[in-house]
């Protein structure tokens, strides 16, 4: 019998922020970026955080990231990363999407964090919150180990759902039996090919497919402190879990008066 998974967006789902800009203070301290990018960033995240981004903004947001990482290089990136993952992600992970990958984990399914960031970012952190199971973003490599500034590929709009679909063929899963999770409109494709799509803080063209499709909405609204956390551990471990509980009993509630609560565990 086929198996189960349970696709998660990153950025707005499971943390509160997008991924890459979020290490933008780490690469400037490094000097892989001048202030001037920084402040820019700075601004992109703030305006990320408050409206989202479209197709031509998320499509700006990647060649501008390409074109400024070419000649990095990816080993330094990748160092750069695991040593400041805690202090870059623990204030910013949703309770709540804590407690629901558990309950998935729980009821056998493979949780799988799908996004558009690049991979030298989406792995460490998921590891951090010990999600082993990550498609993202491929960034193409040199012979000397340094961006080039294209893309192998990535896991964005289309690509998400054929990398859903390649996934399930090769790990025997039900794809109509799965769930998706995302916040954003750019993700619709990935929503769409599974059976049980949830929309996350959904944005305005996401919201509006959501309803009129009678998709389940969900609300997540308090991000967690992990700081505790010396070592990757079982997504609900120590300090998390109060703070989770708690936060899934606000959302239950919340869902249940929009009647839209959970029942698919």
């Amino acid at each position: 019998m086929p198996g189960q998974a349970a696709f998660f967006d990153l950025d707005k789902t499971i943390i509160a922020r997008s991924s890459t800009l979020a290490f933008s203070r780490p690469l400037y301290r490094a000097g892989f970026l001048n202030r001037r990018t920084l402040i820019k960033a700075a601004i992109a995240q703030t305006y990320y955080q408050m409206f989202g981004a479209d197709h031509a903004q998320l499509e700006r947001m990647r060649q501008e990231l390409s074109e400024l990482t070419t000649g990095w290089k990816k080993a330094e990136i990748e160092a750069l990363v695991d040593e400041t993952v805690a202090d870059v992600v623990a204030p910013l992970v949703y309770a709540e999407a804590l407690s629901i990958i558990d309950q998935h984990q729980r009821a056998g399914r493979k949780v799988v964090v799908i996004s558009s960031s690049p991979i030298e970012i989406v792995e460490p952190l998921c590891r951090y919150l010990g999600l082993d199971n990550v498609i993202a973003t491929r960034p193409e490599i040199d012979e000397e180990g340094k961006y080039t500034g294209s893309i192998d590929f990535h896991a964005y709009g289309p690509g998400k759902a054929e990398a859903m679909r390649e996934l399930a063929v090769r790990e025997d899963l039900s794809l109509p039996d799965s769930f998706a999770y995302s916040d954003s409109f750019t993700d619709l494709p990935m929503m769409e090919a599974v059976g049980h799509p949830v929309a996350v803080n959904p944005d305005k063209e996401l919201r509006a497919v959501a309803v009129e499709r009678e998709w389940e909405i969900l609300e997540f609204e308090k991000p967690v402190s992990l700081r505790s956390r010396i070592q990757p551990k079982p997504v609900l471990a120590g300090a998390a879990a109060a703070g989770a509980a708690t936060a899934l009993t606000v959302w239950a509630i919340k869902s249940r008066r929009r009647g839209t609560g959970s029942s698919r565990g």
